[in-house]
C-alpha cells in the first residue's frame, strides 16, 4: 500500500507469535511497519467448569497433577490465544493437561460448559456471563494486574508464579515507510479516541485496558511479546500443521 496513512493495519498479538509458528514470513513485525499506538489490552482469563474441585489456580494444579494427563483444557484453535495462553501456564505450572482445538470459542465453551472439557483460557468477554452464572469458575487472571470485574480472582503472578503475564492485545500499524508526521498525527488522534468517555465506557465493559505510552514503547513492547512467545512456542513445540 502507498505509505500515506490511509491504509492501516489492525493487529493482533498474533502476530507477535507469526514468527515462531511459521519458517517463512513475507514480512517482520518490527521492521516492516510503522508502529502507530497500542489501542487496547483485553485480559486473559482461566477458568474451569463448575464441577472441577479447584477455585484457584493452587488447588487446579493439585487436581491436575492428581489426574495426570487425564483432564482437557479446550481453545478456539490450534495456535490462538488460549491455546498459546493455556501451554504458558502449563509451562510454568509443570502440569500434564490435553489441549482440545475447536473452530471458535462458541464451541469450545460449549463442550466446557457441558463437561467436556474440565478447563480453558480466553478473553474476558465471552467468560464474563459465565462467570456471573456459576456456569464456570475464574481461578486466575493472566493480566499483571487483578481486574475490576472480578476483584476476588488473583493473577496467575500472585498465585507463586512472578512475571507471568498473558493477555490478548490490539493494535494499529502503518507501511514501515509512511512518513513520521503523518505516524505522529495518527497516534494524536488514537490518544484522544482513547481518552474519550464513549470509548473508555466500552471498554470498561469488556474488562479492557486502553494503550498508552509512546511508540518507541510500544515497539519495545512488541519486540518482548516476540520473545516471550517465541519461547512458549518452542519449549511446547506448537505447530500449525
Amino acid at each position: 500500500a502507498v505509505p500515506d496513512g490511509h491504509t492501516l493495519l489492525l493487529m493482533s498479538n498474533a502476530n507477535a507469535v507469526s514468527a515462531s509458528l511459521f519458517k517463512k514470513l513475507a514480512f517482520d513485525v518490527t521492521k516492516d511497519f510503522a508502529p502507530i499506538a497500542l489501542l487496547a489490552k483485553v485480559p486473559t482469563v482461566f477458568v474451569v467448569n463448575a464441577k472441577v474441585p479447584a477455585n484457584n489456580l493452587k488447588e487446579f494444579i493439585e487436581f491436575a497433577k492428581s489426574k495426570k494427563g487425564e483432564i482437557n483444557y479446550g481453545s478456539a484453535g490450534n495456535a490462538s490465544s488460549g491455546h498459546l495462553s493455556f501451554e504458558y501456564l502449563r509451562l510454568a505450572t509443570g502440569i500434564e493437561i490435553q489441549h482440545i482445538p475447536y473452530k471458535g470459542t462458541g464451541p469450545q465453551l460449549q463442550d466446557l460448559l457441558g463437561g467436556r472439557t474440565e478447563a480453558a483460557s480466553a478473553g474476558a468477554p465471552p467468560l464474563l456471563a459465565h462467570i456471573k452464572s456459576g456456569g464456570l469458575k475464574a481461578i486466575a487472571v493472566g493480566t499483571s494486574a487483578r481486574i475490576p470485574a472480578l476483584p476476588n480472582v488473583q493473577t496467575v503472578a500472585e498465585q507463586g508464579y512472578p512475571g507471568f503475564e498473558t493477555s490478548q492485545w490490539y493494535a494499529l500499524f502503518a507501511p514501515a515507510k509512511t512518513p513520521p508526521a503523518i505516524v505522529t498525527k495518527l497516534t494524536e488522534e488514537v490518544a484522544k479516541a482513547l481518552s474519550s468517555a464513549d470509548v473508555k465506557g466500552k471498554f470498561e465493559k469488556d474488562s479492557a485496558t486502553g494503550g498508552t505510552g509512546s511508540t518507541a514503547d510500544f515497539l519495545e513492547f512488541v519486540k518482548a511479546e516476540q520473545i516471550r512467545w517465541a519461547d512458549v512456542v518452542k519449549r511446547a513445540q506448537i505447530k500449525l500443521d
